[in-house]
């Protein structure tokens, strides 16, 4: 509220700062200058960058938070811009200005959710064999293009040839600390990881993600110990100490990423049922019938998504 009340927008809440509230058109925004602190979510930054090419006078964002999770969702943003005409530039770190103008229409190729590939390039290493996902960019802003660096790091071999990425499992699954504030929607899948590895795993630059559809920070930590898993909630992330794993439900949540993280563990741990594997269909309908076809496939060949 305070952002767009700054750039001109008319908003009436009763002085509530809080829903309902109405937003009444006046056919064109003044822009500006405008601070905000978005370390909750760089959604509030790629939101107003959007926008801003149709503001009177531009935009200058100024971020005025200590952390800004998940840059590379702003990078897609600015390079969707830029691609359409509109100029933006950076004069320091935490600041945007865009210029106002007309984006350009023209032919886009947009590409898969990298994000989406976590669990099933994940499962490699969980269940062994290989599993090979087509259409994968040579180059990406998307938070998702860190996964095959990460997935090096815990212990797969990875390769890429003529736009498929293909990992294979080594039959062990390394601990380590990972930063993962640029991608924090990929921390529940290496959670599960973690909870698997030869050796304690710490996790940070999360904090954001105690905000997304669920405290996914203490779901996942409530959840691993409620199947014998040894989990510690800190401030800013999760530190995993592997365990052996029994049998039991694993809550979703509500939570697409919750429920992805649940059915790969139970790739390992027998008798782990997700109680809303459904919700999986916010972001992948198709998963579960992907899933089973990956379980279709002799864990010593190959799988390709």
């Amino acid at each position: 509220f305070h952002a767009l009340r700054d750039l001109g927008v008319d908003i009436e809440d009763n002085g509530s700062w809080a829903l309902p509230f109405t937003i009444r058109g006046r056919g064109h925004i003044r822009g500006g200058r405008v601070e905000i602190d978005a370390s909750a979510s760089s959604q509030f930054v790629s939101g107003l960058l959007l926008a801003a090419p149709r503001f009177d006078v531009g935009l200058h964002l100024v971020h005025t938070g200590e952390r800004l999770p998940s840059m590379p969702h702003i990078d897609m943003t600015v390079e969707a811009l830029t691609r359409r005409g509109i100029k933006v530039s950076r004069p320091a770190p935490g600041e945007w200005m865009v210029e106002g103008g007309v984006p350009r229409s023209r032919e886009i190729a947009i590409e898969p959710d990298l994000s989406n590939a976590a669990p099933f390039l994940a499962a490699a290493l969980v269940a062994g064999g290989e599993v090979s996902v087509e259409g994968w960019p040579a180059r990406s802003t998307q938070p998702g293009a860190l996964l095959p660096d990460l997935l090096e790091r815990l212990g797969a071999q990875v390769r890429r040839a003529d736009g498929v990425l293909t990992v294979r499992g080594t039959g062990r699954i390394r601990g380590g600390e990972f930063d993962l504030s640029a991608a924090g929607e990929l921390a529940p899948t290496f959670v599960g990881l973690a909870a698997l590895a030869d050796a304690p795993t710490v996790i940070t630059g999360i904090g954001h993600i105690r905000l997304h559809e669920t405290d996914r920070i203490a779901a996942l930590a409530g959840n691993l110990r409620a199947l014998g898993g040894e989990a510690e909630e800190l401030e800013d992330g999760i530190r995993i100490v592997p365990a052996a794993l029994r049998a039991g439900t694993w809550p979703a949540h509500h939570d697409h990423r919750m429920a992805t993280t649940g059915a790969l563990i139970g790739l390992r741990v027998p008798g782990v049922e997700i109680d809303e594997i459904g919700t999986t269909a916010k972001t992948l309908p198709e998963f579960t019938q992907l899933w089973e076809r990956l379980l279709a496939v002799d864990v010593a060949g190959s799988a390709r998504a």
